[in-house]
């Protein structure tokens, strides 16, 4: 595969996952934002924020629907919803032969929808409404990957792209609220702060799915247990390396690539330990020295993609 192809589903699904993301994040504080707590307005969007890197061009001005519309629109930062939009749909048209038509129709609609939504002047109920027509957008896109695309090494490689991201937003975000709020394992949160480890558990997708393990009794262990190293659950960060490694494993075994292994050893060494650590490991450690690391090694592991497959030097092109 070319390298500018495989760029390209890299960032497509990257741009997709990140703006999914960050719908997300905004839908579900919107909407913790009707529950009276001790958790102020400025504490909450302050920690959006920087659960999103702290996006350049953004900033908190005691407003939430004004931060909302910047973070939705704003067309001067790089981490807007609709600049992901629309760099995600420019890396497809570039590579418009290497994806179904499916997908460049679902991924162009979704581009209109927000289009039109930037330029129309929506109500606060209007724009609330709007917010997760993008999420299930981005899902709709999702879903017609996975059935009308071949699962070959350009599938693979949009596999990479969505779980590299899923996972170091994650990572960021859970260290985001060990920072803000740091407290015994075994310690229950109160009423008011069940409402934050709720919005937290819902930002990942994951409130209905972790009552199913644990039941609603939220400590703290337990949901950076589940969203840390279960296995099974999508948005675990653990499923997320696990799915990223075996994608790089098909594109390695369909490729030949020459000088893989220190690719693979990275990442198989954070599958490997995602899957033997058990929270009391991340406890002796420390969550927040924990999930750095796991941010670290993501962006080991980008650097690597790039070096391998996206900018290799000549030589190793010759050598191919």
């Amino acid at each position: 595969m070319l390298s500018r192809v495989a760029e390209s589903l890299y960032w497509t699904s990257r741009y997709l996952e990140r703006a999914e993301h960050t719908m997300r994040l905004l839908d579900i504080n919107l909407g913790l934002m009707l529950d009276k707590s001790h958790t102020s307005a400025e504490r909450r969007w302050l920690r959006v924020l920087a659960a999103l890197g702290n996006p350049t061009h953004i900033k908190w001005e005691g407003e939430a629907y004004r931060l909302v519309q910047d973070l939705c629109f704003d067309p001067t930062s790089p981490a807007s919803v609709v600049n992901c939009i629309v760099s995600a749909r420019e890396n497809a048209r570039q590579i418009r032969e290497e994806i179904s038509t499916e997908q460049w129709q679902r991924l162009n609609r979704l581009f209109h929808e927000v289009s039109r939504a930037r330029t129309e002047r929506y109500s606060d109920l209007q724009f609330a409404e709007f917010l997760p027509t993008v999420i299930d957008g981005v899902h709709l896109f999702q879903g017609v990957t996975d059935t009308t695309l071949s699962h070959g090494e350009g599938w693979q490689f949009l596999q990479v792209g969505r779980f590299m991201e899923r996972a170091s937003a994650t990572a960021m975000l859970l260290d985001v609220y060990h920072r803000e709020v740091v407290r015994s394992p075994e310690e229950s949160v109160d009423a008011y702060e069940y409402l934050e480890w709720v919005g937290l558990l819902r930002s990942c997708t994951a409130f209905e799915a972790y009552c199913k393990v644990y039941t609603a009794d939220l400590t703290y262990e337990r949901m950076l247990e589940f969203l840390l190293l279960n296995s099974d659950f999508p948005h675990s960060i653990r499923y997320s390396i696990d799915h990223l490694h075996r994608s790089l494993t098909a594109i390695q075994q369909e490729s030949h690539q020459l000088n893989v292994d220190e690719l693979m050893r990275v990442s198989g060494k954070l599958r490997t330990l995602l899957g033997y650590d058990q929270i009391s490991d991340v406890f002796t450690t420390g969550p927040g020295n924990y999930l750095r690391r796991i941010l670290q090694e993501c962006h080991r592991i980008h650097d690597l993609i790039y070096e391998v497959y996206i900018q290799y030097s000549v030589q190793t092109a010759l050598a191919l």
